[in-house]
């Protein structure tokens, strides 16, 4: 069961902390973080079946932008709740919000936005998002409770 500061997100990856991931100051990397919020957002794209449209048409995903905020530091070992939502939907990109839960702190640990566009890989230029992938995201977004993987 996914931590209740996510309620509202429809995806919510559980992952563990690893050894390796922490550095020389013996806590996570900061770039682990956006690791950690790229296998949310992932799986949420993959949920809304746009991997399986960018092998039908060439209309794939491309990051824009993202930016995290770090508010705990985060160690081995350690159990992560990882959500992803959509806050905006625009004609051509997706505004994801993202928040990572620690089960150690029992609070949230950082809390983040990553700009997704949509690429036309066969043209080399953004695109419209599809009208069905917009209902699909639509549809994942109305979901009670919210889904979780682990």
């Amino acid at each position: 069961m996914a931590h209740p500061q996510l309620a509202g997100f429809p995806v919510v990856v559980e992952t563990d902390v690893a050894w390796g991931e922490m550095d020389s100051f013996r806590h996570v990397n900061n770039v682990v973080f956006f690791r950690y919020f790229e296998n949310a957002r992932i799986e949420y794209l993959r949920r809304v079946g746009w991997f399986n449209l960018m092998d039908n048409t060439g209309l794939g995903p491309i990051v824009h932008s993202a930016q995290a905020r770090f508010r705990r530091p985060l160690k081995y070992p350690d159990r992560l709740f990882v959500g992803a939502r959509v806050i905006t939907l625009e004609a051509d990109r997706v505004t994801f919000e993202h928040r990572l839960v620690s089960a150690a702190w029992d609070d949230l640990a950082a809390d983040g936005q990553a700009v997704v566009v949509c690429f036309d890989y066969r043209g080399n230029k953004k695109a419209a998002l599809p009208f069905d992938l917009r209902e699909r995201i639509d549809q994942l977004e109305r979901t009670p409770g919210g889904l979780t993987t682990g």
